[in-house]
């Protein structure tokens, strides 16, 4: 039997400019399905996928078919946003506001990374 792996998903792209981060929490998702913990980090403009106020995010469709999944699944969000403050979030997600050093430990602390 083989031992799990934990998969740290970091976002950075802008999801008001490309669907590559609406993509990439789809892939993220599947990734949850698996036996290996994983955690998202958003960073900067990649943390209005969870924002109260989403429309002008590309796919946005897309992502309001996966976030309830998120949600129910309490896969954990690490918000990084060293431009500014945060925008305001939808509730019920399990996520944690961190800093450049906090998404640097998980990343180290994890067994594979992807970087979207």
């Amino acid at each position: 039997m083989a031992a799990t792996a934990s998969i740290v998903l970091i976002i950075r792209e802008d999801p008001m400019k490309s669907a590559l981060p609406v993509e990439a929490l789809r892939i993220a998702l599947g990734l949850a399905a698996g036996e290996n913990p994983i955690t998202v980090i958003l960073m900067g403009p990649a943390v209005h996928l969870l924002a109260e106020e989403s429309d002008d995010i590309v796919d946005l469709e897309i992502l309001e078919k996966y976030l309830p999944s998120f949600e129910h699944l309490q896969i954990p969000f690490l918000l990084v946003s060293p431009s500014g403050p945060l925008p305001d979030l939808q509730d019920g997600f399990a996520t944690t506001v961190g800093s450049v050093e906090s998404a640097q430990q998980a990343m180290a602390a994890a067994d594979r990374v992807l970087v979207f």
